[in-house]
């Protein structure tokens, strides 16, 4: 694979009819007290307007993409993700600018213009974003059976800085950037997933000795099944580390560890750790930074390979995204112009 093509230079690359793209970007400040997440997205995987159009035969990725902005802290959250239409759209291999908010690749680094606003109270977010890679990898593994879904962890030890203007928040930590791209929707290959990445310790992200630990768990529908129709329990397993030269090593994957469920929402949530972590030392949750009627995104406190991480965490319920009653609430949160 090409990683002009395919990696952070690849805004470009087509996405096809009834599938998506996405640029992820999350961060946590080095005093722990703020975090972040950006996503890029042609084709908004989760958007109630995406997954209508594709029932009607009008799946087009481009009329429904959004910049999706999650900030947390003690100074009060933020929440943006409008979904905006194909003229909103601008696109090279180096830029994806939706609407007002712009990523841009400059061979060193991602530039995240950000100009938002959040809902449900209407307040503006501000600012730039920018990520220093430790090392770009060139590792893009397959997530489904049939090779339709494909995730890349382009900088997994990377820095971010983070300068806004509204709210005025400015700090910087250890960050993390990948992609994905499908050919169909989420839901028609996977019942739900779990992921996470932190840094095993070291001298700080990026610094020589440094790795970054992902864990990638995606259960796959089974086979002949409807998107309504549950999940055969089968999916692959993905444990990976990657060094300050982007140098990726796969390991073998730990054993399955229980996390309780989301507070408002109960989405299931489950982690891989150590086998002799046990129960009280294993992996716990510090604090959940959303809790949404199918995701939540979570940091949580665990051991791999021997080591004590932080990690940031999702959970995604595929199923429930694809129920009735989800979808109806979704346009309270992901407004579209």
């Amino acid at each position: 694979l090409d990683p002009a093509v395919h990696g952070p230079r690849g805004f470009a690359r087509p996405v096809p009819r009834d599938g998506y793209a996405w640029w992820y970007v999350d961060a946590i400040s080095d005093d722990g007290r703020y975090g972040l997440t950006i996503i890029g997205f042609i084709g908004s995987v989760f958007s109630p307007y995406y997954a209508r159009a594709r029932r009607r035969g009008r799946g087009d990725p481009t009329n429904h993409m959004a910049m999706n902005v999650v900030l947390t802290g003690p100074r009060g959250g933020r929440w943006c993700m409008t979904e905006r239409r194909t003229a909103a759209l601008a696109v090279t291999p180096d830029t994806l600018a939706i609407g007002p908010s712009a990523m841009t690749w400059d061979g060193q680094g991602l530039t995240v213009e950000i100009a938002e606003w959040a809902v449900p109270l209407p307040r503006r977010v501000r600012g730039t974003v920018r990520v220093r890679p430790a090392a770009i990898t060139v590792a893009s593994p397959v997530l489904d059976r049939d090779g339709r879904h494909r995730w890349w962890p382009i900088a997994p030890l990377s820095r971010v800085e983070v300068e806004l203007t509204e709210p005025a928040l400015r700090w910087s930590g250890a960050g993390y950037l990948d992609s994905n791209h499908g050919a169909e929707p989420m839901e028609r290959a996977f019942t739900h997933w779990d992921w996470c990445r932190g840094v095993l310790p070291g001298t700080g992200a990026g610094a020589q000795g440094d790795r970054a630990v992902i864990l990638y768990n995606p259960s796959w529908r089974g086979a002949g099944e409807r998107a309504d129709g549950g999940h055969d329990g089968t999916g692959r397993a993905i444990a990976l580390t990657v060094d300050a030269q982007g140098r990726v090593d796969p390991v073998d994957p730990p054993p399955r560890a229980g996390l309780p469920p989301c507070f408002w929402w109960r989405v299931a949530r489950e982690t891989r750790c150590d086998a002799d972590a046990g129960s009280s030392n294993g992996a716990r949750v510090r604090e959940t930074l959303v809790d949404a009627p199918f995701y939540a995104r979570s940091v949580i406190d665990t051991r791999l390979l021997g080591q004590p991480v932080t990690a940031m965490h999702e959970s995604l319920d595929l199923d429930r995204f694809d129920t009735a009653w989800v979808q109806a609430l979704l346009p309270f949160r992901m407004p579209r112009v």
